[in-house]
């Protein structure tokens, strides 16, 4: 009889007692069965064991995706820690500010990276170990941490992990908010193994498939790459791309089944030709991240008619939240779908009520998938995490114990068949490129380079990114604001999908609301057909 998952490591140990000699894992380093994925796990684990760490310890892995990252993050808990990742296109002092952020024990990197981050692990007062990968040599002495080389965990005897249960903390993913530097959310196991069985059952995954992992592991999509895989016993390929082209050559080479990713990738790969042996073995390609143009979505058609279309919506605070049926494409390719197994979608009022059909109202989710909170941010958590009124989905008001939804901030709303429709986002935060950008973060960096004196980022829309960012700034004295001066410092600063595609420069302050602070809304009404006439 095959055994139940609960616990996130518990993909792996499953799969591998069901098939351990099925690959589990293919990377430009090598493969590894299920059987040797599990082991190495829990060599991880036992290392993590060995260096003392605590129960909900937190573990940070700043790799790009390779074998070492997958086998850090189900160690990490395994071993009844929490893992962190960190974005590999994160510069050093936003990794840095992570690690702090979340008291950071033991940071797994390659000695590349470890260079470049030196300075700033300095600051990181609780990392009290680096483990380092490939052959990077250790330092003793030269660090107020203790540096191990990844060879020498396979030394470490397997023992058993702290005691865990699958309402303890799993993972920790940072998220950008609307306001200031990123949010943390807080996932437990069961949110994760949740999510896993979810997304699988309406995919309709087996061990027959091939997943090719070609977003970034730390975000929520790219990890459900693994989790997903994982539960039903099926090979996921880690891809490291540089162009669009490499993903189409992976898609060939590895015989790849389904493929998931965001909609500026996507655009870039109907640009591209297909070899015609992806038709015969593509069996779904999904979309997330923000709407797919609907020229685009036909062109993928086009190329892959055989291949079932999914479009997806979630956010990082509940994994995923919607998707809509291949069979309704055709029907409504506007729609971001119904809720998906497990979990429940609705549009409500500010008082709390529902909305009628086709009604605007705000999305929230309830169910197995919503997360923790925010870590260490009460007043961030209490503003998305909220108690469901009574009379709503059920909710008595005789059962005493809260449950807590999680109120997304965008506006839907739904029609009388019960597909749901986005409409935009009450925040000012911006989408691009399949990345969630906090304005105030990019403001801050452009504050750091000290060539402005004052300075304002929004989004604004564009026909592939989704959004790009604009920013409006103005001199800090007389002396005019080199452009190319402060772009180079926007490149050196942020990483590229936070980096400005337009820079406008003025005199004079720059409008104010009500509140005294900076009008984005007002200045970014100024731009609102930047990019889409010129794309004309």
């Amino acid at each position: 009889m095959t055994a139940t998952s609960h616990l996130l490591h518990e993909l792996i140990a499953n799969s591998a007692e069901n098939t351990p000699l099925s690959v589990a894992l293919s990377a430009t380093s090598g493969s590894h069965d299920y059987a040797a994925l599990h082991e190495a796990v829990l060599n991880f684990a036992a290392a993590c064991m060995e260096v003392r760490l605590d129960r909900g310890s937190r573990v940070a892995i700043y790799l790009d995706k390779r074998s070492e990252f997958v086998v850090s993050a189900f160690g990490a808990a395994a071993a009844g820690c929490v893992f962190v990742p960190i974005n590999p296109l994160l510069k050093a002092e936003q990794v840095a500010y992570i690690l702090r952020d979340c008291n950071v024990r033991l940071l797994v990197t390659s000695p590349e990276r470890h260079a470049l981050l030196r300075n700033s692990l300095e600051m990181c007062p609780d990392l009290k170990h680096v483990v380092l990968t490939d052959s990077g040599e250790t330092e003793e002495g030269a660090n107020r941490y203790a540096e191990h080389g990844w060879s020498a965990l396979a030394s470490v005897p397997i023992r058993t992990g702290h005691r865990i249960t699958d309402s303890d903390m799993a993972a920790i993913l940072y998220t950008s908010g609307s306001t200031g530097r990123p949010k943390g959310v807080v996932l437990s196991h069961r949110n994760m193994v949740a999510g896993a069985k979810s997304v699988a059952s309406y995919l309709k995954n087996t061990a027959d498939d091939t997943l090719l992992a070609a977003l970034p592991l730390s975000f929520d999509a790219g990890f459900s790459q693994l989790t997903t895989g994982f539960h039903v016993g099926a090979r996921v390929v880690l891809l490291n791309y540089l162009m669009p082209r490499d993903v189409i050559k992976a898609l060939e080479r590895e015989k790849v089944t389904g493929l998931t990713a965001v909609p500026p990738l996507w655009i870039q790969l109907t640009q591209l030709d297909w070899p015609e042996s992806i038709r015969s073995h593509l069996r779904y390609f999904a979309n997330t991240g923000g709407r797919m143009p609907l020229e685009t979505l036909k062109a993928l058609r086009s190329r892959v008619p055989a291949a079932k279309p999914f479009l997806m919506y979630g956010l990082t605070e509940a994994f995923r939240a919607t998707y809509l049926p291949p069979e309704e494409v055709d029907r409504r390719p506007d729609s971001i779908g119904k809720s998906i197994p497990n979990s429940e979608v609705m549009v409500l009022r500010e008082d709390g009520s529902p909305c009628a059909p086709n009604e605007p109202g705000e999305l929230v989710q309830r169910g197995a998938l919503v997360a923790m909170g925010y870590w260490n941010d009460v007043e961030k958590t209490a503003e998305r995490f909220k108690p469901l009124p009574a009379g709503v989905a059920g909710r008595e008001a005789g059962i005493v114990i809260p449950e807590i939804a999680v109120y997304s901030g965008d506006t839907v709303k739904m029609d009388e068949e019960g597909f749901l429709y986005f409409i935009g986002r009450r925040d000012e935060m911006i989408k691009t490129s399949g990345y969630r950008v906090s304005p105030t973060e990019v403001e801050e960096a452009i504050y750091g380079t000290q060539l402005v004196a004052e300075c304002a980022a929004f989004g604004v829309e564009h026909p592939s990114l989704g959004q790009a960012i604009v920013l409006v700034a103005t001199p800090p004295g007389d002396a005019p604001i080199d452009r190319n001066a402060l772009l180079a410092a926007c490149k050196a600063r942020l990483p590229a999908w936070q980096v400005p595609a337009h820079i406008d420069l003025r005199d004079g302050a720059l409008p104010r609301n009500p509140n005294g602070k900076i009008d984005r809304k007002t200045l970014s009404a100024e731009f609102t057909t930047l990019f889409t006439e010129a794309a004309k």
